[in-house]
């Protein structure tokens, strides 16, 4: 694969991918620590908890776009012999470290304002001290914007948990904005009660953060559009009847390694197979920046009429079973009286085993004397289709 080169097909690159979220990043953490700055200090002159705690968030987010920064130049590395996929997964990590940073800033925040709820303060507010708030949640508004939609042209979970967090933090100044004003006009003053459920609200998107980051860590179905398109690719060639069990695994944003079975006509020499097998695997590739590391061949009786007649039969036993979304791989050996294919069974089958051996049983009452080979496969990308 070292031959191949990326096409304008593919997104982003690598090497301006890397740019563009440490450009993002160092963006995020000037915004955030001159907004920290002004919290801080509108929120001891004004003896407001929740401004101060405010400001710890914004320093919080500071520190998340280092670990991204860290992160994505670490992801960058290149292969060795110890991680022959690369160091991609990385970003992963760092984005689980700002989920921790999150969780670790709402648990802060919530000892503190349990704290001034028991023990509370009087606050002492100016205009001067509205005013700075105000424009601290206008700067974080466009600032989560802007983040968040980086991130997600580029694919990057640091950049758009960062700009989420950002989003949340607007929110945040702005209810304590809202707190400022009543005590302000109405002498009424929920700063400790407001802290508290801030820090509610930064712990839970915390928890929301480190879920979707360990889901993708531990591994998750593809993005069934990709997963579409890919097939799309392989079954554009002639002598391709269909294209099954795809798999990919992934080892970073935008990097797939993969596997995939192909039905091909019983006709083909391995020439034809060899050159046909090259051709898909940088197409692929080129298209869709997937790397197929094997091909695996189905061969489809092409010139025998019984047996596409007998694989439509089977095709309908199988299919009587809810749980069975897909049938193919068919193949009938009537030299050594066998009939071999291939089931997808639904996750949702209380018992896939239950579901394979019924789909078993009824196709060996049709065909009695015939030694029926059933693989039960697992459909890994997408909803699987005839």
């Amino acid at each position: 694969m070292s031959d191949i080169v990326r096409t304008e097909d593919l997104n982003v690159d690598e090497a301006s991918r890397e740019k563009t979220i440490v450009k993002t990043s160092v963006i995020g953490i000037l915004a955030n620590v001159f907004l920290a700055a002004f919290k801080a200090f509108v929120g001891f002159t004004s003896n407001s908890i929740a401004i101060v705690m405010d400001a710890v968030n914004n320093l919080s987010d500071a520190a998340s776009s280092v670990i991204t920064i860290v992160g994505t130049k670490l992801a960058g590395k290149e292969a060795d012999r110890k991680h022959p996929f690369g160091y991609g997964r990385i970003e992963y990590i760092s984005a689980m470290g700002i989920s921790f940073l999150v969780l670790y800033a709402g648990i802060t925040a919530f000892i503190e304002s349990v704290k001034k709820i028991i023990s509370p303060e009087t606050p002492d507010y100016s205009f001067a001290s509205i005013a700075i708030v105000t424009v601290a949640v206008l700067v974080k508004i466009i600032l989560g914007r802007y983040v968040k939609a980086v991130g997600e042209r580029v694919n990057s979970d640091s950049l758009i948990n960062s700009g989420e967090d950002a989003t949340l933090d607007s929110v945040i100044s702005a209810s304590t904005l809202v707190a400022a004003l009543l005590y302000l006009f109405f002498n009424i003053s929920l700063e400790a009660w407001l802290g508290a459920l801030i820090a509610v609200v930064i712990i839970k998107s915390g928890i929301e953060m480190l879920s979707d980051t360990l889901s993708k860590i531990l591994g998750e179905r593809a993005d069934a559009a990709l997963a579409l398109e890919i097939k799309k690719t392989i079954t554009g060639y002639p002598d391709v009847n269909g294209a099954y069990d795809l798999v990919l695994h992934n080892y970073g944003p935008d990097s797939y390694n993969g596997s995939v079975h192909i039905e091909v006509p019983d006709t083909l020499t391995a020439d034809d197979l060899d050159r046909m097998l090259r051709k898909i695997t940088v197409d692929v590739y080129q298209k869709h920046n997937v790397i197929l590391t094997a091909i695996g061949i189905y061969s489809d009786n092409t010139h025998n009429p019984e047996a596409i007649e007998i694989r439509e039969k089977v095709r309908e036993i199988a299919k009587k079973n809810p749980y069975v979304i897909q049938m193919h791989a068919f193949y009938l050996d009537k030299t050594e009286k066998s009939i071999r294919f291939d089931i997808v069974v639904s996750f949702d089958a209380p018992d896939r085993h239950l579901v394979y051996q019924d789909v078993l049983e009824r196709t060996q009452q049709e065909f009695p004397g015939y030694d029926i080979q059933i693989a039960m496969d697992v459909d890994f990308s997408e909803i699987a289709k005839e």
